[in-house]
Protein backbone atom coordinates (compact mmCIF):
# COMPACT_ATOMS: atom_id res chain seq x y z
CA UNK A 1 0.00 0.00 0.00
CA UNK A 2 1.40 3.34 -1.03
CA UNK A 3 1.50 5.99 1.72
CA UNK A 4 2.19 9.68 1.11
CA UNK A 5 2.35 11.67 4.35
CA UNK A 6 1.34 15.29 4.83
CA UNK A 7 4.23 17.68 5.50
CA UNK A 8 2.62 19.31 8.55
CA UNK A 9 -0.37 18.13 10.56
CA UNK A 10 -3.39 20.39 11.11
CA UNK A 11 -4.39 18.46 14.22
CA UNK A 12 -2.81 20.83 16.82
CA UNK A 13 -5.10 23.62 15.58
CA UNK A 14 -8.32 21.67 16.26
CA UNK A 15 -10.50 22.82 19.16
CA UNK A 16 -11.79 19.52 20.56
CA UNK A 17 -14.07 21.40 22.94
CA UNK A 18 -16.05 22.73 19.98
CA UNK A 19 -16.41 20.07 17.28
CA UNK A 20 -19.09 20.64 14.63
CA UNK A 21 -20.24 17.30 13.25
CA UNK A 22 -18.53 16.33 9.99
CA UNK A 23 -16.86 19.64 9.14
CA UNK A 24 -13.28 19.02 10.28
CA UNK A 25 -11.26 16.37 8.47
CA UNK A 26 -8.08 14.57 9.44
CA UNK A 27 -4.75 14.84 7.63
CA UNK A 28 -5.04 11.83 5.32
CA UNK A 29 -7.52 9.81 3.29
CA UNK A 30 -7.50 6.38 1.67
CA UNK A 31 -7.97 6.40 -2.11
CA UNK A 32 -8.43 3.39 -4.41
CA UNK A 33 -9.62 3.32 -8.03
CA UNK A 34 -11.44 0.64 -10.00
CA UNK A 35 -10.45 0.57 -13.69
CA UNK A 36 -10.38 -2.08 -16.41
CA UNK A 37 -12.42 -4.47 -14.30
CA UNK A 38 -10.31 -4.50 -11.13
CA UNK A 39 -9.36 -2.46 -8.09
CA UNK A 40 -5.92 -0.89 -8.17
CA UNK A 41 -3.40 -0.36 -5.37
CA UNK A 42 -4.78 1.63 -2.42
CA UNK A 43 -3.04 4.91 -1.70
CA UNK A 44 -3.13 6.81 1.59
CA UNK A 45 -2.50 10.44 0.75
CA UNK A 46 -3.06 13.91 2.20
CA UNK A 47 -6.70 14.91 2.51
CA UNK A 48 -7.56 17.46 -0.14
CA UNK A 49 -9.76 18.50 -3.00
CA UNK A 50 -10.21 16.30 -6.05
CA UNK A 51 -10.69 17.42 -9.63
CA UNK A 52 -13.69 15.96 -11.45
CA UNK A 53 -15.36 16.39 -14.82
CA UNK A 54 -18.86 17.90 -15.13
CA UNK A 55 -19.69 14.59 -16.83
CA UNK A 56 -18.80 12.64 -13.67
CA UNK A 57 -21.22 9.72 -13.75
CA UNK A 58 -22.36 9.89 -10.14
CA UNK A 59 -23.32 13.57 -10.43
CA UNK A 60 -25.95 12.59 -12.98
CA UNK A 61 -27.16 9.19 -11.78
CA UNK A 62 -26.37 9.03 -8.07
CA UNK A 63 -24.46 5.76 -8.17
CA UNK A 64 -22.93 6.33 -4.75
CA UNK A 65 -22.93 4.58 -1.36
CA UNK A 66 -21.31 5.16 2.01
CA UNK A 67 -20.80 3.83 5.52
CA UNK A 68 -20.51 5.43 8.94
CA UNK A 69 -18.37 4.05 11.74
CA UNK A 70 -16.27 5.33 14.63
CA UNK A 71 -12.89 4.98 16.28
CA UNK A 72 -12.53 5.65 20.00
CA UNK A 73 -9.71 6.45 22.40
CA UNK A 74 -9.68 3.65 24.94
CA UNK A 75 -8.97 4.00 28.65
CA UNK A 76 -5.45 2.57 28.26
CA UNK A 77 -4.60 4.98 25.43
CA UNK A 78 -5.09 2.52 22.59
CA UNK A 79 -7.45 3.23 19.68
CA UNK A 80 -10.30 0.87 18.83
CA UNK A 81 -12.71 0.83 15.88
CA UNK A 82 -16.23 -0.37 16.67
CA UNK A 83 -17.50 -3.29 14.56
CA UNK A 84 -15.34 -2.42 11.56
CA UNK A 85 -15.87 -5.74 9.77
CA UNK A 86 -19.64 -5.35 9.94
CA UNK A 87 -19.35 -2.02 8.14
CA UNK A 88 -17.24 -3.73 5.47
CA UNK A 89 -19.94 -6.36 4.94
CA UNK A 90 -22.73 -3.77 4.80
CA UNK A 91 -20.82 -1.57 2.34
CA UNK A 92 -20.57 -4.49 -0.07
CA UNK A 93 -24.26 -5.28 0.40
CA UNK A 94 -25.04 -1.72 -0.64
CA UNK A 95 -22.54 -2.00 -3.50
CA UNK A 96 -24.31 -5.05 -4.88
CA UNK A 97 -27.69 -3.29 -4.87
CA UNK A 98 -26.26 -0.17 -6.54
CA UNK A 99 -24.36 -2.16 -9.20
CA UNK A 100 -20.96 -1.13 -7.83
CA UNK A 101 -18.07 -3.65 -7.79
CA UNK A 102 -17.42 -4.98 -4.30
CA UNK A 103 -14.21 -4.01 -2.55
CA UNK A 104 -12.03 -6.72 -1.02
CA UNK A 105 -11.73 -7.26 2.71
CA UNK A 106 -7.98 -6.66 2.46
CA UNK A 107 -8.39 -3.25 0.82
CA UNK A 108 -11.09 -2.18 3.27
CA UNK A 109 -9.72 -3.51 6.55
CA UNK A 110 -6.01 -2.94 5.91
CA UNK A 111 -6.71 0.46 4.38
CA UNK A 112 -8.87 1.46 7.34
CA UNK A 113 -6.42 0.33 10.01
CA UNK A 114 -3.39 1.89 8.27
CA UNK A 115 -5.26 5.17 7.86
CA UNK A 116 -6.24 5.25 11.54
CA UNK A 117 -2.68 4.38 12.59
CA UNK A 118 -1.34 7.27 10.53
CA UNK A 119 -3.87 9.76 11.94
CA UNK A 120 -3.99 8.30 15.45
CA UNK A 121 -3.44 11.67 17.07
CA UNK A 122 -6.75 12.83 15.59
CA UNK A 123 -8.70 10.38 17.74
CA UNK A 124 -10.05 12.51 20.62
CA UNK A 125 -8.63 11.74 24.05
CA UNK A 126 -12.01 12.43 25.64
CA UNK A 127 -13.92 9.12 25.62
CA UNK A 128 -17.23 10.94 25.14
CA UNK A 129 -16.25 12.05 21.61
CA UNK A 130 -14.83 10.08 18.72
CA UNK A 131 -13.26 9.92 15.28
CA UNK A 132 -16.01 9.45 12.73
CA UNK A 133 -15.03 7.28 9.75
CA UNK A 134 -16.71 7.70 6.37
CA UNK A 135 -15.94 5.00 3.76
CA UNK A 136 -17.71 5.68 0.47
CA UNK A 137 -17.79 4.56 -3.18
CA UNK A 138 -18.98 6.32 -6.30
CA UNK A 139 -19.09 5.95 -10.07
CA UNK A 140 -16.19 7.95 -11.52
CA UNK A 141 -16.58 7.43 -15.27
CA UNK A 142 -17.04 10.47 -17.49
CA UNK A 143 -20.17 9.85 -19.53
CA UNK A 144 -23.84 10.71 -19.26
CA UNK A 145 -25.42 7.60 -20.75
CA UNK A 146 -27.97 6.09 -18.35
CA UNK A 147 -26.11 2.90 -17.44
CA UNK A 148 -23.71 1.86 -14.67
CA UNK A 149 -20.37 3.56 -14.45
CA UNK A 150 -17.34 1.65 -15.74
CA UNK A 151 -14.92 3.15 -13.23
CA UNK A 152 -15.26 3.70 -9.48
CA UNK A 153 -13.53 5.25 -6.49
CA UNK A 154 -13.35 3.84 -2.98
CA UNK A 155 -12.32 6.41 -0.40
CA UNK A 156 -12.20 6.69 3.41
CA UNK A 157 -12.27 10.04 5.21
CA UNK A 158 -12.04 10.56 8.97
CA UNK A 159 -13.37 13.41 11.08
CA UNK A 160 -13.22 14.12 14.83
CA UNK A 161 -16.79 14.69 16.01
CA UNK A 162 -18.83 15.58 19.04
CA UNK A 163 -22.51 14.84 19.66
CA UNK A 164 -24.81 14.60 16.63
CA UNK A 165 -27.89 15.81 18.49
CA UNK A 166 -27.88 18.22 21.42
CA UNK A 167 -30.86 18.71 23.70
CA UNK A 168 -34.22 16.98 23.48
CA UNK A 169 -35.02 14.89 20.42
CA UNK A 170 -38.55 15.61 19.21
CA UNK A 171 -39.87 13.53 16.32
CA UNK A 172 -42.99 13.68 14.16
CA UNK A 173 -44.77 10.72 12.58
CA UNK A 174 -44.82 11.29 8.80
CA UNK A 175 -47.91 10.26 6.84
CA UNK A 176 -47.24 11.67 3.37
CA UNK A 177 -43.59 11.34 2.37
CA UNK A 178 -41.73 8.01 2.42
CA UNK A 179 -38.08 7.10 2.83
CA UNK A 180 -38.25 3.78 0.99
CA UNK A 181 -40.56 1.22 -0.60
CA UNK A 182 -40.66 -2.50 -1.33
CA UNK A 183 -38.28 -3.34 -4.15
CA UNK A 184 -36.33 -0.12 -3.59
CA UNK A 185 -32.96 0.65 -2.04
CA UNK A 186 -34.03 1.45 1.52
CA UNK A 187 -31.81 -1.27 3.03
CA UNK A 188 -28.72 0.13 1.27
CA UNK A 189 -26.76 3.17 2.42
CA UNK A 190 -27.28 4.81 -0.94
CA UNK A 191 -26.59 8.54 -1.12
CA UNK A 192 -29.95 9.27 -2.74
CA UNK A 193 -31.85 7.83 0.23
CA UNK A 194 -30.56 10.70 2.33
CA UNK A 195 -30.85 13.40 -0.31
CA UNK A 196 -34.47 12.44 -0.84
CA UNK A 197 -35.21 12.78 2.88
CA UNK A 198 -33.97 16.35 3.24
CA UNK A 199 -37.13 18.10 2.01
CA UNK A 200 -39.65 16.38 4.34
CA UNK A 201 -37.16 16.68 7.22
CA UNK A 202 -36.77 20.40 6.54
CA UNK A 203 -40.53 20.89 6.55
CA UNK A 204 -40.92 19.14 9.90
CA UNK A 205 -37.92 20.93 11.43
CA UNK A 206 -39.57 24.24 10.57
CA UNK A 207 -42.32 23.16 12.98
CA UNK A 208 -39.84 22.64 15.81
CA UNK A 209 -39.15 18.93 15.54
CA UNK A 210 -35.72 17.31 15.35
CA UNK A 211 -36.55 14.55 12.88
CA UNK A 212 -39.20 12.43 11.22
CA UNK A 213 -40.52 9.01 12.16
CA UNK A 214 -40.87 7.33 8.77
CA UNK A 215 -43.84 5.06 8.17
CA UNK A 216 -44.54 2.41 5.53
CA UNK A 217 -45.19 3.43 1.94
CA UNK A 218 -48.48 1.57 1.60
CA UNK A 219 -50.77 2.90 4.32
CA UNK A 220 -48.50 4.81 6.73
CA UNK A 221 -49.60 2.43 9.48
CA UNK A 222 -46.23 0.88 10.39
CA UNK A 223 -43.31 2.65 12.03
CA UNK A 224 -40.02 2.05 10.21
CA UNK A 225 -37.13 4.40 11.08
CA UNK A 226 -36.53 7.76 12.74
CA UNK A 227 -34.61 10.19 10.55
CA UNK A 228 -31.27 8.51 9.86
CA UNK A 229 -31.65 6.09 12.79
CA UNK A 230 -33.35 2.83 13.62
CA UNK A 231 -35.99 3.22 16.33
CA UNK A 232 -37.09 1.23 19.38
CA UNK A 233 -39.76 1.47 22.06
CA UNK A 234 -40.04 0.03 25.56
CA UNK A 235 -43.69 -1.00 25.92
CA UNK A 236 -44.85 -2.99 28.95
CA UNK A 237 -41.24 -3.96 29.64
CA UNK A 238 -40.74 -5.36 26.12
CA UNK A 239 -38.19 -3.81 23.79
CA UNK A 240 -40.03 -3.37 20.47
CA UNK A 241 -38.40 -2.50 17.16
CA UNK A 242 -39.49 -2.92 13.52
CA UNK A 243 -38.08 -6.01 11.78
CA UNK A 244 -35.40 -5.63 9.13
CA UNK A 245 -36.64 -5.62 5.56
CA UNK A 246 -35.64 -4.28 2.16
CA UNK A 247 -37.08 -0.94 3.36
CA UNK A 248 -35.06 -0.70 6.59
CA UNK A 249 -31.31 -0.33 7.07
CA UNK A 250 -29.65 -3.11 9.09
CA UNK A 251 -28.20 -0.79 11.71
CA UNK A 252 -25.04 -1.98 13.43
CA UNK A 253 -25.85 0.03 16.55
CA UNK A 254 -29.35 -1.48 16.42
CA UNK A 255 -27.90 -5.00 16.38
CA UNK A 256 -25.55 -4.13 19.25
CA UNK A 257 -28.41 -2.79 21.39
CA UNK A 258 -30.62 -5.83 20.76
CA UNK A 259 -27.73 -8.21 21.50
CA UNK A 260 -27.04 -6.54 24.85
CA UNK A 261 -30.75 -6.38 25.72
CA UNK A 262 -31.16 -10.11 25.16
CA UNK A 263 -28.06 -10.80 27.27
CA UNK A 264 -29.63 -8.74 30.06
CA UNK A 265 -32.75 -10.91 29.96
CA UNK A 266 -34.97 -8.24 28.40
CA UNK A 267 -37.66 -9.51 26.07
CA UNK A 268 -36.99 -8.24 22.53
CA UNK A 269 -39.57 -8.25 19.76
CA UNK A 270 -38.47 -7.60 16.19
CA UNK A 271 -41.95 -7.35 14.73
CA UNK A 272 -44.13 -4.74 13.00
CA UNK A 273 -44.88 -1.76 15.24
CA UNK A 274 -48.09 0.05 14.38
CA UNK A 275 -48.47 3.79 14.82
CA UNK A 276 -51.78 3.15 16.58
CA UNK A 277 -50.04 0.81 19.08
CA UNK A 278 -47.47 3.43 20.00
CA UNK A 279 -50.03 6.21 20.48
CA UNK A 280 -52.27 3.94 22.54
CA UNK A 281 -49.31 2.78 24.65
CA UNK A 282 -48.37 6.41 25.38
CA UNK A 283 -51.94 7.31 26.32
CA UNK A 284 -52.22 4.31 28.67
CA UNK A 285 -48.82 4.91 30.26
CA UNK A 286 -47.41 1.63 28.92
CA UNK A 287 -44.72 3.21 26.73
CA UNK A 288 -41.86 4.15 29.02
CA UNK A 289 -39.07 4.83 26.50
CA UNK A 290 -38.54 5.64 22.84
CA UNK A 291 -35.10 6.12 21.30
CA UNK A 292 -33.17 6.20 18.05
CA UNK A 293 -30.09 4.07 17.35
CA UNK A 294 -27.34 4.90 14.87
CA UNK A 295 -23.60 5.36 14.40
CA UNK A 296 -23.62 9.15 14.38
CA UNK A 297 -26.04 9.66 17.26
CA UNK A 298 -25.39 6.30 19.02
CA UNK A 299 -28.44 6.28 21.35
CA UNK A 300 -30.84 9.25 21.26
CA UNK A 301 -33.72 9.17 23.75
CA UNK A 302 -36.88 10.72 22.30
CA UNK A 303 -38.72 13.21 24.51
CA UNK A 304 -41.71 14.01 22.29
CA UNK A 305 -43.58 12.19 19.51
CA UNK A 306 -45.79 14.38 17.36
CA UNK A 307 -48.73 12.89 15.49
CA UNK A 308 -51.53 14.64 13.60
CA UNK A 309 -50.80 18.03 15.14
CA UNK A 310 -50.65 16.70 18.69
CA UNK A 311 -47.55 16.19 20.84
CA UNK A 312 -47.16 13.18 23.12
CA UNK A 313 -44.53 13.49 25.84
CA UNK A 314 -42.35 10.47 26.64
CA UNK A 315 -41.45 10.08 30.35
CA UNK A 316 -37.88 10.99 31.24
CA UNK A 317 -36.15 7.86 32.59
CA UNK A 318 -32.94 9.30 33.97
CA UNK A 319 -30.17 6.89 34.91
CA UNK A 320 -32.63 4.03 35.43
CA UNK A 321 -33.79 3.93 31.82
CA UNK A 322 -32.74 1.17 29.44
CA UNK A 323 -31.53 3.63 26.78
CA UNK A 324 -29.23 5.38 29.24
CA UNK A 325 -27.90 2.09 30.60
CA UNK A 326 -27.25 0.52 27.21
CA UNK A 327 -25.56 3.69 25.95
CA UNK A 328 -23.27 3.60 28.98
CA UNK A 329 -22.58 -0.11 28.45
CA UNK A 330 -21.63 0.45 24.82
CA UNK A 331 -19.33 3.28 25.91
CA UNK A 332 -17.73 0.91 28.40
CA UNK A 333 -17.05 -1.68 25.69
CA UNK A 334 -15.61 0.94 23.36
CA UNK A 335 -13.33 2.31 26.08
CA UNK A 336 -12.17 -1.12 27.22
CA UNK A 337 -13.60 -0.58 30.71
CA UNK A 338 -16.07 -3.41 30.05
CA UNK A 339 -14.88 -6.71 28.58
CA UNK A 340 -15.55 -6.98 24.84
CA UNK A 341 -17.01 -10.47 24.94
CA UNK A 342 -18.60 -9.98 21.51
CA UNK A 343 -15.31 -9.21 19.73
CA UNK A 344 -16.65 -5.91 18.45
CA UNK A 345 -13.51 -3.79 18.80
CA UNK A 346 -10.71 -3.76 16.22
CA UNK A 347 -7.63 -2.46 18.03
CA UNK A 348 -5.40 -0.26 15.88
Amino acid sequence: MKITKISKSRQPDVDYADLPFGKIFSDHMLWCEYKNGKWGEPHIKPYGKIEVSPALHTLHYGQAIFEGQKAYRMADGRVGVFRAHDNFLRLNKSAERMCIPQVSEEIFMKGLTELIKLDKDWVPKDESISLYIRPFMYGSSEFIAARPSEEYVFCILTSPVGAYYSGDVKVYIEERFVRSADGGVGYAKAAGNYGGSFYPAKKIQEKGYTQIIWTDHRNHELIEESGTMNIAFMIDGVLRTPPLSERILAGITRDSVLTIARDWGIEVQEAPVRVSEVIEAIEKGKLTEAFGMGTAAVISPISVIGFRERDYAIPAQGSDGFAVKVKSHLAGIRSGRIADKYGWMTIV
